[in-house]
């Protein structure tokens, strides 16, 4: 059994077994030399092409963007301008009369800042989950392998062309990108849902999940594991050992400045375990030695207000080792919603 068990461990960080992923707001992806990959954030496949992540950066403001349709422009921009900004996004954007979009063309770093402030001033909203709607951006599964096949699958791999396909030397790994649509973003607990869309059905088989296990764990947990980025990429993958050290009736106000602060607030595991910045939406696993699989069972929200520190200083210092995690108890019945939907 405990070899069993090993070969589970090992299994979710392989590259052709592990359920965690990558999601990235992309802009311009039809256009390889242009296109722009932001708001990186793992996510983890929990079956039939749902992946969940948290749901903050959601909120937070891309403060520019690369290319806007000339409806958008025209009417919750170009009013809002005075002359100066009028030539400066001039200066900025170029339109491409095929498609009716503008796009960046500057390469002065000093109007890069201006137009940011130019966006800032006039109050247009640049969060990225209004970027979402008015189709400004999208969203894409992050599917990376060191072998050119998808999942050694040749003919897999065929769904794929060249703007959702290439290859990325510099990281020696050939990188599949997958469309998905945020399904419902749950605020206060800081999770939010997407499905894999226009995704043949043959690929959304081929992605590995994990079951979910809705349960509220005790604090005698001994076979509780957190899933995230290595420590110092986006490429590998670590599991560790988590403990869960109590838990709290969680309440911490989100600022934001266009839509009004918010609260995140319910019921939070607090975590003890090597927790890497920049693993926010990583998953809580336990171990079912019954039916010899891993379950997950919460997902990383925040760092622990608490933390143990070198100087208080967090670049660089790896001893940060607290975190707060939201059981998926929390959205329980609309996750098994949208589950038995499909």
């Amino acid at each position: 059994m405990k070899q069993d068990k090993l070969t589970k461990q090992l299994e979710l960080t392989h590259e052709q077994t592990s359920p965690l992923f990558r999601i990235m707001f992309t802009q311009n992806i039809e256009a390889p030399n242009l296109r722009h990959f932001e708001n990186n954030i793992c996510a983890f496949h929990v079956g039939k092409g749902y992946f969940l992540t948290v749901a903050h950066n959601l909120k937070t403001e891309a403060k520019i963007f690369k290319s806007i349709d000339t409806g958008i422009f025209e009417r919750d921009i170009l009013p809002f301008l005075n002359q100066p900004q009028r030539q400066l996004f001039d200066n900025c954007f170029q339109l491409n009369s095929t498609n009716q979009r503008y796009y960046w063309k500057s390469n002065n770093p000093n109007d890069f800042n201006a137009m940011i402030d130019t966006l800032r001033q006039i109050n247009f909203d640049t969060r990225w989950v209004t970027f979402l709607e008015k189709k400004i951006c999208q969203t894409h599964l992050i599917v990376q392998f060191k072998a050119p096949l998808f999942y050694q699958n040749a003919n897999l791999t065929n769904h794929f062309n060249s703007d959702t396909n290439f290859a990325e030397p510099a990281i020696n790994r050939h990188t599949f990108l997958i469309e998905v649509a945020l399904v419902e973003a749950f605020y206060a607990d800081d999770i939010a849902l997407y499905k894999m869309v226009n995704t043949p059905q043959e690929i959304i088989d081929a992605m590995p999940a994990v079951k979910v296990n809705f349960d509220i764990l005790p604090d005698s947990q001994d076979h509780f594991y957190g899933l995230q980025s290595s420590p110092t990429s986006e490429v590998g993958k670590l599991l560790n050992k988590a403990q869960i050290e109590g838990f709290t009736e969680h309440f911490s106000i989100f600022p934001e400045r266009i839509g009004g602060n918010y609260v995140l607030e319910g019921l939070r595991y607090l975590i003890k375990g090597y927790f890497r910045f920049g693993s926010s939406g990583a998953p809580y696993l336990v171990y079912n030695s019954e039916l010899n699989e891993f379950e997950v069972n919460a997902i990383q929200s925040e760092a622990c207000p608490i933390q143990l520190s070198i100087s208080n200083k967090r670049d660089g210092n790896f001893q940060y080792v607290n975190a707060i995690a939201t059981p998926l108890q929390n959205i329980r019945e609309k996750l098994e919603t949208y589950l038995s939907q499909s």
